[in-house]
């Protein structure tokens, strides 16, 4: 038994608010939809047993018109192919409440008729059998007992099993990415009982256990994603084998970083369109970073916006990412908290939250100024103390 593992696909996403002009659709979405389908081609032309989705087909409950046809596209194209797809409830497109429809459901009751679809959803566990293989399936629940409730109601195949679900492992508890129905998965539920584990919910490629993977998101969703590996996974049950797979998605390049010591907006400007210029044609429709270091506020906010707008139409988006002479010298200590940069920190947090260029400026502008603010004050009264 060969099977395709991927996860969070969030179809619907849309960032940068720049427009396709042949469809008027937000030019990020329209690329995720279409790299979505020549990810299906190619896994059709893997050939494998089936397909495994561990979550977050698409980005909200109640998903777009284009969201829908582009999933209904993908169950045609894998039902002509003979190749059975299986799914389960993300937290993202999870239906919070027992009376409210499921996205899933929907694709259900919109593909009867198309063979081989199976998904599960509305907190509730589900046993498929592919073959020689039981698939134990297990959404995101609405409570983290809800995991335990069903790993002891599942009926070991005596066979091959595959778990498939969605959450966090408690051993990645610190990196969780603060969105609403996020839950920990409890170690003893990625049981060495089950031949593979296939999990989402974390966008990176990862290996958990011996026998547990995640997929990581087939695209980048922000920009704390930069480093990442996306694609899918073949596994290779019987054999308990993992490969990686590339699949179509949009590149997210770091162009690198600018010493912008000493260097006038004009001079920084020049750097910027170089480092883009440098890159090729890899960058269009890409998603770019390019780090300014050391840069001064002031000369921040005296760029010539027009001059790199011609670099702008190129790419997908071009992320000023800016480390001030301010930011480099360590921020409020305390015993409890030693080192922690809270700026740094918040600026991952609003990189995570999906917003258009000119509302994370807003958000990461308004932000910062309230934390150094709060810094300078717990400053004061430390200094007066000593």
């Amino acid at each position: 038994m060969k099977i395709v593992h991927i996860a969070d696909t969030h179809l619907g996403l849309s960032a940068f608010n720049k427009i396709d002009p042949e469809t008027g659709m937000n030019m990020r979405e329209a690329l995720m939809y279409d790299n979505f389908l020549a990810a299906i081609d190619r896994i059709i032309r893997l050939r494998p047993d089936a397909l495994v989705h561990a979550g977050d087909l698409f980005h909200q409950v109640k998903p777009k018109t284009r969201a829908y046809t582009t999933a209904f596209e993908a169950l045609r194209r894998l039902n002509e192919a003979g190749i059975p797809l299986l799914v389960i409830a993300g937290n993202h497109s999870m239906a919070k409440t027992r009376y409210t429809a499921s996205p899933l459901e929907v694709l259900e009751r919109g593909g009867h008729g198309i063979g081989g679809f199976h998904a599960a959803y509305q907190y509730r566990y589900r046993q498929v059998e592919v073959d020689d293989t039981v698939f134990h399936l297990i959404p995101n629940m609405l409570q983290p007992a809800g995991y335990r409730e069903a790993f002891e109601a599942i009926e070991f195949s005596p066979a091959h099993n595959v778990l498939v679900t969605h959450g966090l492992a408690s051993i990645l508890k610190d990196r969780r990415l603060h969105t609403v129905a996020e839950h920990e998965l409890d170690a003893t539920i990625i049981s060495d009982r089950f031949d593979y584990v296939a999990l989402g919910h974390y966008h990176a490629q990862l290996q958990v256990t011996e026998n547990a993977w995640y997929s990581g998101s087939l695209e980048y969703c922000n920009y704390g994603e930069i480093g990442d590996t996306k694609g899918g996974l073949l596994v290779d049950i019987g054999r308990r084998e993992v490969e990686h797979i590339d699949l179509p998605h949009t590149p997210m390049l770091d162009l690198g970083r600018i010493n912008c010591d000493g260097l006038d907006a004009k001079e920084v400007v020049h750097g910027i369109q170089e480092a883009v210029e440098g890159a090729g044609g890899r960058t269009y429709r890409a998603i770019c970073q390019i780090t300014l270091d050391g840069i001064r506020r002031d000369t921040l906010r005296s760029l010539d916006q027009k001059a790199l707008q011609d670099a702008r139409n190129r790419l997908l988006d071009l992320r000023l990412r800016t480390v001030t002479p301010e930011e480099e010298r360590p921020i409020f200590r305390e015993h409890s908290l030693v080192g922690v940069d809270y700026v740094r920190e918040f600026e991952r947090y609003v990189e995570q939250l999906h917003l258009t260029r000119r509302q994370e400026e807003f958000v990461r502008q308004t932000g910062t100024e309230v934390l150094r603010a709060v810094i300078a004050r717990h400053r004061e009264v430390d200094d007066a103390a000593q």
